[in-house]
């Protein structure tokens, strides 16, 4: 006779283990230099905000530098658009130590709830038993690790789009294209994402959700002139001189093109165009035809991994929301013959393309390699998108 774990148990064992692998995960960063690091600047941000300052304004952002003993100065203000600050504020009830490990557990428990909310679209015991090991090999996947080491911000992108197609599945298009419109809180991030979204919206006719991207995208900029009525041209001059120092060296097209042409201009502006067009363009019309086909989690599994190579700047750790369409991938190959082979043989080799990125990464200083991931994941969706519409086609047949 075939015993089963009770249902309470079997939910209890699986909360601690999950605890277990966060707090092993916490223990790698044990004695990073926080101060040194991407999250200082969100840390910074919330406590200058708590404090009545503006993370704006360059001599009190520089000035809470040396309160807080932050050496590495690299932006003048707070390089990501103000309204992001307010969303900061709470990290800055701690101290910048206590903050760090804070979001890291907030970030590991975001991704374990991304991943079990997605597996629970199948709702079948298979794709349940997936949710331990996929979180485990998670783990070494290169942007996730980089993004708790560094503190970085890349899991609100996930919690926004998340957001977004499960109000999708519940017919709130309003609210989800709200959600999309979040995205925008990283703008190198969310313009793309937004654009190859609303190929899709439009094809789709579906107004509410292109209503709901202009509302939310009207209410983050409302915000931002509560805050400062310069708000808008501050955030670009520090982009600006975030971008003029970092050309080259991310694993997008635009990098390439830079490479490509030596760094003179207009070759690499104009090549750069050319080449960020092609996978737009391509995407654009995979959408346009398969609006009717692919349902919106189909649909962002494609624009996701797009996005990030055909816009102008975004790192490694901005590749998080790549968890997404992994585990559209591992639950859609579990349902095939040897799929739990096919499905962790995938996620194993995509770790070990982002951990070679990575060692690139501290080697060379340079982030190309990341593109192998890029490549990785999105050919994957492609195949599987088109195997399945196979499929579905055969049937109807």
């Amino acid at each position: 006779m075939k015993r089963t774990i009770p249902k309470p148990l079997g939910a209890l064992l699986t909360l601690l283990m999950l605890a277990l692998l966060i707090f092993a995960r916490a223990q790698v960063s044990r004695g990073f230099d926080v101060p040194a690091s991407n999250f200082s600047f969100f840390w910074l941000a919330g406590r200058m905000l708590l404090d009545g300052q503006d993370p704006y304004k360059e001599s009190q952002y520089l000035a809470g530098h040396d309160a807080n003993k932050m050496d590495w100065r690299p932006n003048n203000i707070f390089p990501y658009p103000l309204p992001l600050a307010l969303l900061c504020i709470p990290l800055g009830f701690f101290s910048m130590q206590t903050a760090y490990f804070i979001w890291q557990a907030f970030t590991l428990v975001m991704v374990a709830l991304a991943v079990h909310l997605l597996l629970q679209h199948w709702q079948t015991n298979e794709h349940r038993t997936l949710f331990l090991p996929t979180f485990f090999f998670l783990l070494f996947f290169g942007p996730l690790y980089l993004s708790t080491h560094a503190g970085t911000i890349g899991i609100l992108t996930v919690i926004f789009i998340l957001a977004a197609i499960l109000l999708f599945e519940k017919d709130q298009s309003f609210w989800a294209g709200a959600a999309l419109a979040l995205t925008m809180l990283k703008p190198p991030q969310g313009i793309t994402i937004l654009l190859l979204s609303g190929v899709w919206l439009l094809a789709r006719r579906d107004w509410k959700a292109m209503a709901g991207v202009a509302a939310g995208g009207l209410g983050i900029f409302i915000v931002g002139l509560l805050q400062d009525p310069h708000w808008v041209q501050k955030f670009l001059g520090a982009g600006d001189a975030v971008l003029a120092r970092t050309q080259g060296i991310h694993s997008n097209v635009w990098a390439f093109a830079y490479l490509a042409c030596k760094g003179s201009a207009p070759c690499s502006t104009l090549l750069g165009g050319i080449l960020s067009l092609i996978p737009l363009g391509g995407a654009s019309l995979l959408l346009w035809k398969n609006q009717a086909k692919w349902s919106a989690w189909e649909a962002l599994n494609l624009i996701i991994p797009i996005g990030f190579v055909s816009t102008i700047y975004l790192w490694t750790y901005d590749q998080l929301p790549y968890i997404i369409p992994i585990v559209w991938v591992m639950g859609t190959l579990v349902r095939k013959r040897r799929g739990v082979l096919l499905a962790f043989g995938f996620l194993i080799l995509l770790d070990l393309v982002s951990i070679f990125a990575l060692v690139q990464l501290t080697f060379t200083g340079k982030d190309l390699w990341s593109l192998g991931s890029t490549l990785l994941v999105s050919g994957m969706i492609i195949g599987l998108l088109f195997h399945q519409q196979a499929q579905r086609s055969h049937v109807d047949l």
